[in-house]
């Protein structure tokens, strides 16, 4: 039996009148309206007593003649105590199968599958056309094959990627494509325009958030990448006692200094000399240097004289310098505001008040 011949049989088959004997025989009329012919629908299989079911139901055991096609197409009654004609059956999709997203209704695959069988679905076939490998982006693309007892028969195609499916089912991509396959193959099957909900990659294609006309305005994006201050280049110090070696970038002394830093945008200049003082031959003399300690800092030791304070080194006294001759500012300067400050001459800063000097000066405008 063609497909051509099984449409045109169940075409036939819906014209005509089924009476119910009991739960399992039925009388179907003729296609003239003469004669009845006499119908049974069971576990054991199905018989009619029509010359067609007799010549063609040997060879063929699933074959259905009209008068069968229009029993399995009529609804059947518990009350059969006297004959009746049967209603003829309306397959609907139930509302339970209906889902509604953002003002559109969507058919569950339950539903489509639910209806399929009400229609006399006898078969659905899947086979896997495209396996998802790394070479075409992981797709997974499948064919479904719907057949139904009137010799229908439903071809349609679905494909599934992680890009086009939910998260929650990303990992599970030939099952998605196969149910979006028999989906697609069952609306045809059912006559049902509705699109499948199991098609939807997301939501987002039912609200139309991806395209550009009502896509919402997107938060503009935090920099979190930490910015750097420019490059700097450390002050080259002046000799110390220790014979101007330098460990492991520490400058002067092997007391605990600050080291310091100024911007690279101007060159470094040389230490300003410090003041000299004329002597009685009238030939500069140096200014001594600074004691090692401060007078508070002994009184504060423990009698013995040594000083618990580091002092300034040569380094931050270099630094001072430095920045007083960008900055403009005089010798005289420098001590008044040492004198202001920390109410000792500069020459006696211990390290941390020098720490602080060098901070204020390069903070000056």
């Amino acid at each position: 039996m063609t497909a051509q011949e099984a449409v045109k049989r169940n075409e036939k088959s819906q014209w005509l009148k089924v009476w119910q004997v009991d739960d399992t025989w039925f009388y179907v009329e003729s296609e003239d309206g003469k004669i009845a012919y006499k119908c049974c629908i069971s576990d054991q299989g199905d018989f009619c007593n029509c010359g067609d079911f007799a010549q063609k139901g040997k060879n063929d055991p699933h074959f259905k003649c009209k008068h069968l096609l229009a029993v399995m197409n009529s609804v059947p009654r518990n009350e059969v105590s006297e004959a009746q004609i049967l209603e003829k059956r309306r397959p609907r999709l139930d509302e339970r199968f209906v889902k509604q997203v953002d003002g559109k209704d969507f058919a569950l695959y339950a539903g489509l599958l639910d209806l399929a069988h009400q229609k006399n679905l006898t078969s659905i076939e899947v086979e896997l056309l495209q396996y998802p490998t790394k070479e075409n982006d992981h797709t997974a693309i499948c064919r479904a094959t719907g057949k139904t007892v009137n010799g229908g028969l439903f071809i349609d195609v679905g494909d599934a990627n992680p890009n086009n499916c939910n998260s929650k089912v990303a990992r599970h991509i030939i099952r998605m494509a196969s149910t979006r396959a028999k989906a697609r193959c069952l609306r045809d099957l059912t006559n049902i325009g509705m699109t499948a909900l199991e098609e939807l990659g997301d939501f987002s294609e039912v609200t139309g958030a991806d395209t550009m006309d009502n896509r919402a305005p997107q938060p503009a994006k935090k920099d979190n990448i930490k910015k750097f201050a420019p490059k700097q280049a450390p002050v080259a110090p002046a000799a110390n006692n220790n014979g101007g070696k330098q460990e492991n970038g520490d400058y002067g002394s092997d007391q605990n200094t600050v080291a310091v830093v100024v911007q690279t945008d101007s060159p470094v200049l040389p230490p300003a000399e410090a003041p000299t003082n004329q002597g009685a031959a009238g030939k500069p003399e140096k200014t001594p240097k600074a004691p090692a300690v401060n007078e508070q800092a002994a009184k504060s030791g423990n009698g013995n004289g040594k000083a618990k304070i580091p002092m300034m080194s040569e380094a931050q006294k270099s630094a001072i310098y430095n920045l007083s001759r960008r900055r403009g500012v005089s010798v005289e300067e420098l001590d008044n505001l040492a004198m202001k400050n920390f109410n000792i001459p500069m020459e006696n800063l211990t390290s941390a008040d020098a720490s602080t000097f060098i901070k204020t000066l390069q903070q000056a405008a």
